[in-house]
């Protein structure tokens, strides 16, 4: 299944991702309010970590949908494509135990 043919595992919650993003977006404005305000330093890192947990999250669950849709696909169907897809998807989670 070639990806730019095929909707993405998220379709289905697309409008749920869509949510929980725009509201990082405003966590996002409102740190840079905090500064701004020159507030303290532990209600700023605490309101840094809340948002770090919602984009956590938000990541888990496109690994999640990416995993079982767009990943099995591709390993149901086998080959070259199989391979590319789980060394993607080892990188993707490499990259978010990183972060």
């Amino acid at each position: 299944m070639d990806a730019s043919t095929s909707p993405h595992g998220y379709i289905h919650r697309k409008d749920d991702y869509l949510v929980r993003l725009r509201r990082i977006e405003g966590q996002a404005r409102g740190l840079q309010r905090m500064v701004e305000e020159e507030q303290y330093c532990i209600d700023i890192l605490t309101q840094v970590a809340a948002m770090t947990k919602a984009l956590q999250s938000v990541s888990l669950g496109l690994l999640d949908e990416h995993l079982s849709h767009c990943v099995a696909d591709a390993v149901a169907a086998g080959g070259d494509e199989a391979d590319a897809k789980l060394k993607e998807a080892s990188a993707a989670i490499a990259r978010l135990v990183r972060s």
